[in-house]
C-alpha cells in the first residue's frame, strides 16, 4: 500500500495579509521556550509547504477544475435541477466570472496560504545558524512558494507579492506581472543547484524546480510581452537529465497505485483516508456507475468532456479508450446497467459521447440526454470499492508534458518538423500513426489529448492565443484572460484595485 503522510498544521494558516506573530504558541508538541531544540526540528517545519497542495484539486481550491472547465475539453453540464449550484460551473465554461465568484475567492485564498505558510517556515529558519541543511531546506521551500507564485500569477496577473511574513504590509499593492516574474526566475536560479538532484516525486527538487523554470519561460510571452523560447528549452535539458521514462503503458501515470511511475516528476499525493480532496471520479461518474465499479458510494453524475475533446481523438487512440466511458454502460459482472427512473422502453444506461446543451433539462433535451450525455473521465483509475476521495496521485509536472513542451520549443526555434521526435514517441504509445513535419497546431492538439485533466489546457490556449475563441457553448470574447482581485481581498484592502507597483 502507498505511504500515508500526515502534514500536521505546524503553522497558522494565513487568511488575510495581516502579520502574525512568530512568538504564538504555534508548536504542538515542544515548549515554545524550547523550540526548536535541533537542527532537524526547524527542517521538519518545511512539511507545511506542502499542506495545502491537495486543496488545489477539488472546489476547495478550484486551481484544477478552473484549468480544465475554462477551456475546451472538458464541462459542468447543468442536469435538469442538478449542478446548477448558483450558476457557478456556467461562468467559468464562458468566461462570465465576477469578483465574488467562488473560482475567484477559493484559489486566491488557498494560493496565499500557500505563500503564508512557506514565508513563515522561511521567517523561523533565517533565525537559525545557516548550516547546510537549513540551506538546502530553504531552498526546497523558496521553490514552493515560487511554485504558488507561479499559479497566482499565471491565474491572475498582477498580484501582492511578499517573501516574509512577519514583514508583510497589512495593506499591500499589487505588483506587476512582470515583476513577479522576474522575482520567481531569480529565485529558482538562486536555488537550482542547492537543491537535491533526486527523484522525490512529493517534493521539490532540482528537475521539478527545472521543469518549474521551464514553464515561467514557456509562457514569458503572456507575462512579459518578451518571448524567451530558448530559455525555456535549456531549462528542459535540465529536466531530461533526470531519471525519468517514459512508461509503455499510457494509463501507468494514473493508476491508483502510481507513486513509483516512472515519468512523474512532480505531483501531489492523495489516500481515500488520510490525504483526501481528489474526487473527480464522484464529479463525473453516473449514479448507478457504483454497480460498475462496486464503489462504496454513490457519485453524482456530473461532469462530462465536450463534443471537441471526444473528437480530437483520432479513431483506435488507446487514449480514447482508456480514459473515456461512453456507450452501453455495464455492472462490474458484465450485466446491462438499468435505471429504474428511466421512462422509456429501453432503460440500460447508454452515454452518447456528445452533449446537446451546457444547460440541459427533460423537456427540451429528454431524459437521456439529461441524464446520460457526455462522455465520463475514467483517465484516473476508479478501483473497485472506490471511495468518495480517489488515492491516485495528482501529477503536476509529467515527462510527457516536457516533451510535448520541447516539440513545441523546437517548432518555435527551428521550424516545422523539427519537434518531430518528442511528439511521435508520446503518439506511438497511443497507438495512432506519426505525424511528419509537425507544426505547432499538431503540438497543440497533441497536448490536448495527452494532458487532458492534467490542468494545463487554459494555460496552453492562452500562450497560443486561442483561450477567448469561440467554442461549443461559449461565445468569442475579448480583453483579460486573467481573473480579478476576489471582492472580499479588495473589500478589506482597497489598494489591491489600484494600478500596480513595477
Amino acid at each position: 500500500m502507498k505511504r500515508k503522510i500526515l502534514f500536521p498544521l505546524l503553522l497558522s494558516i494565513l487568511f488575510g495579509f495581516g502579520c502574525t506573530d512568530l512568538e504564538e504558541d504555534i508548536y504542538q508538541h515542544i515548549p515554545q521556550d524550547k523550540y526548536p531544540e535541533n537542527e532537524g526540528q526547524v527542517v521538519s517545519l518545511s512539511v507545511d509547504a506542502y499542506s495545502i497542495l491537495s486543496d488545489l484539486i477539488d472546489d476547495w481550491g478550484f486551481w484544477f477544475l478552473f484549468q480544465e472547465i475554462s477551456s475546451d475539453g472538458f464541462t459542468a453540464p447543468t442536469r435538469g435541477g442538478d449542478w446548477d449550484d448558483g450558476g457557478k460551473w456556467r461562468v467559468i465554461h464562458r468566461h462570465t466570472w465576477s469578483d465574488d465568484a467562488d473560482v475567484v475567492e477559493n484559489m486566491w485564498e488557498v494560493l496565499y496560504d500557500g505563500v503564508g505558510r512557506c514565508n513563515e517556515i522561511l521567517d523561523v529558519m533565517g533565525q537559525m545558524e545557516q548550516t547546510d541543511e537549513i540551506i538546502k531546506t530553504m531552498a526546497e521551500v523558496e521553490t514552493m512558494r515560487t511554485f504558488y507564485y507561479y499559479l497566482l500569477m499565471d491565474n491572475y496577473g498582477d498580484v501582492p507579492y511578499f517573501t516574509s511574513f512577519v514583514d508583510a504590509p497589512e495593506q499591500p499593492y499589487r505588483l506587476a506581472r512582470e515583476s513577479v516574474f522576474n522575482n520567481l526566475i531569480e529565485t529558482l536560479e538562486n536555488n537550482i543547484e542547492i537543491l537535491e538532484a533526486a527523484d522525490k516525486k512529493y517534493l521539490a527538487n532540482r528537475y521539478m524546480a527545472n521543469m518549474l523554470l521551464a514553464k515561467l519561460y514557456m509562457n514569458a510571452e503572456v507575462y512579459t510581452g518578451e518571448a524567451m523560447w530558448q530559455e525555456a528549452s535549456d531549462a528542459l535539458d535540465e529536466v531530461f537529465k533526470g531519471p525519468y521514462i517514459l512508461e509503455t503503458d499510457i494509463s501507468e501515470p494514473f493508476r491508483e497505485e502510481n507513486q513509483n511511475c516512472s515519468e512523474t516528476i512532480f505531483s501531489i499525493e492523495f489516500h481515500e483516508d488520510d490525504i483526501q480532496g481528489f474526487r473527480l471520479h464522484m464529479r463525473s461518474l453516473h449514479y448507478l456507475h457504483v454497480h460498475t465499479f462496486d464503489m462504496s458510494v454513490s457519485p453524482w453524475n456530473g461532469f462530462a468532456a465536450t463534443e471537441h475533446q471526444f473528437d480530437l481523438y483520432e479513431e483506435g487512440d488507446l487514449r480514447r479508450e482508456s480514459w473515456m466511458i461512453w456507450g452501453p454502460q455495464y455492472t462490474s459482472a458484465n450485466q446491462p446497467l438499468i435505471d429504474d427512473e428511466n421512462p422509456g422502453e429501453d432503460n440500460q444506461v447508454n452515454i452518447d459521447p456528445y452533449l446537446p446543451a451546457l444547460h440541459m433539462n427533460e423537456a427540451d433535451h429528454g431524459y437521456n440526454a439529461v441524464k446520460y450525455a457526455g462522455a465520463r473521465p475514467v483517465k484516473y483509475e476508479v478501483t473497485r470499492n472506490a471511495k468518495e476521495s480517489l488515492s491516485n496521485d495528482f501529477p503536476i509536472f509529467r515527462l510527457t508534458d516536457a516533451m510535448l513542451m520541447k516539440a513545441e520549443l523546437e517548432i518555435r526555434l527551428n521550424g516545422e518538423g523539427s519537434g518531430d521526435n518528442y511528439i511521435n514517441q508520446i503518439r506511438e504509445r497511443a497507438g495512432v500513426d506519426p505525424i511528419d513535419n509537425a507544426t505547432l497546431q499538431d503540438v497543440l492538439d497533441e497536448r490536448g489529448r495527452e494532458l487532458w485533466l492534467e490542468g494545463h489546457r487554459r494555460q496552453d490556449l492562452i500562450r497560443y492565443g486561442k483561450f477567448q475563441d469561440a467554442w461549443w457553448e461559449k461565445s468569442s470574447q475579448s480583453g483579460v484572460t486573467t481573473l480579478p482581485v476576489p471582492r472580499f481581498a479588495s473589500d478589506a484592502n482597497s489598494n489591491l484595485l489600484e494600478e500596480p507597483q513595477q
